[in-house]
């Protein structure tokens, strides 16, 4: 684009010699032609800018590795996490907090819960028995990494020694896109630390847009929102493989507009228009691990192929919330109404676990596995022993259950009323409603 001043004076230089009024009425006007043209700029660098924060959502940050060096970057966490809406999964350790009221709890011993591995009396015995979930836009520095360990810090500089074992997130090979070096990819035994940064507003993504569309299920409607292929897939450059009458192909997601399961394949549409029919592959067949939909709002909805009947997808402008959009977590704060009609107001500890609304209530719907991030969730009503009645924020309606987070299994409640407060505890059969603010 030529510069606002030579753009006038060739402007000018051109009617001089072409049209004596025309030039003249532009002189007469030339301020008004000077405003115009100055608010089209302004126009256009505004909208410049709204083009370059849409890559707010892709994860960004620091690695330094064990022999000091940086590598500055966006971030790809394995083949996977890529977004600062993804999740890192690990699992707490160390003793229980708030141990007490789980023992008078008095649940009777149940041998399914017995650990039959006899490799696991030479294990390390740090007790892991809560999940610990969060997406990364809520992290502040990974640190301290080993093997199977790191210790995680929230932005509320709250820490969490975290183990591995069971989850992919913690010993990951970690991907950084530098865009004049190309890409680094720093094995997890390098690493020292991770500081996630706020990511820049001119990243230059190139062909890694994130998968987005409505996914059409069997049984339980439909779900818009990013979507992670087979557990794995996210960015428009991943590739979808299968085989053909042909032989193997493989199309990046970018260049697919619908995914529709059929027999034991599925029929692939391209943007182009051309339908392909695929097999073989744990992309398109029965081996396929799920597929999620970070749906706004919510959290994570896991569709199994088995319900799955067909996703469209769209191409979107946004990447998702920036890292600035996560803010520190406060607690989950609420009233707790019991069976007696007591009601109990104060900072609430969840499951005797969770105290951040940043965490998310794990449970199922038929099949369906559900991440519900605590900061959307408006009311809890326990129903019987094994679901719950969850009111989202937005309005939303759920019924979960299968899993301790709301059914028998949940721990109960620990409700803080003051900051000299030792909490009260209600156990979870006492429980008519959560509520929180």
């Amino acid at each position: 684009m030529l510069p606002l001043y030579l753009s006038i004076y060739l402007l000018r230089f051109g009617f001089m010699y072409s049209d004596n009024q025309a030039y003249r009425w532009i002189m007469k006007n030339m301020r008004i032609i000077l405003l115009i043209v100055g608010n089209i700029v302004a126009l256009l660098i505004v909208l410049q800018e709204l083009k370059a924060q849409d890559t707010q959502g892709y994860m960004y940050g620091k690695v330094v590795t064990v022999d000091d060096r940086v590598y500055e970057g966006r971030l790809r966490w394995g083949t996977e996490e890529a977004f600062w809406h993804n999740y890192f999964n690990a699992a707490k350790t160390g003793e229980p907090k708030h141990k007490k009221y789980r023992e008078s709890d008095n649940k009777e011993f149940n041998w399914e819960d017995f650990n039959w591995d006899f490799r696991s009396i030479w294990e390390d015995q740090i007790n892991v028995r809560h999940q610990f979930t969060c997406q990364f836009g809520d992290i502040s520095t990974i640190s301290n990494v080993k093997k199977s360990y790191v210790d995680l810090t929230l932005k509320n500089n709250v820490t969490y020694r975290l183990s591995g074992q069971g989850y992919n997130d913690v010993g990951a090979t970690i991907r950084i896109y530098d865009e004049e070096i190309g890409t680094i990819k720093v094995d997890w035994d390098r690493i020292d630390r991770v500081d996630f940064l706020p990511t820049p507003r001119h990243l230059n993504v190139r062909e890694a847009a994130p998968i987005y569309g409505t996914v059409e299920t069997l049984r339980k409607g439909t779900f818009t929102g990013f979507v992670q292929w087979d557990h794995d897939e996210r960015v428009g450059d991943d590739k979808l493989d299968g085989d053909t009458d042909y032989g193997d192909v493989s199309y990046p997601f970018n260049e697919i507009r619908s995914i529709e399961r059929y027999r034991n394949g599925s029929n692939v549409e391209l943007k182009s228009g051309k339908v392909v029919y695929l097999t073989g592959s744990n992309d398109v067949n029965s081996e396929n691990r799920g597929i999620i939909i970070d749906v706004p709002d919510m959290g994570r909805v896991d569709i199994p192929w088995k319900f799955f009947e067909r996703v469209t997808f769209e191409d979107v402008k946004q990447s998702g919330k920036s890292y600035g959009d996560y803010t520190s977590p406060k607690g989950l704060f609420g009233t707790v109404t019991t069976i007696k009609n007591e009601k109990i107001k104060g900072k609430i500890i969840y499951d005797l676990d969770e105290e951040w609304e940043l965490e998310t209530l794990d449970a199922e719907d038929d099949g369906v596995s559900y991440e519900v991030t605590l900061r959307h969730v408006k009311r809890i009503i326990p129903k019987n022993y094994a679901y719950s009645q969850v009111e989202l924020r937005n309005g939303e309606m759920l019924l979960l259950g299968d899993a301790r987070d709301v059914d028998s299994h949940n721990d109960g409640l620990l409700i803080i009323r003051s900051r000299d407060d030792e909490g009260q505890y209600v156990k979870w059969d006492q429980i008519v409603e959560i509520q929180f603010d």
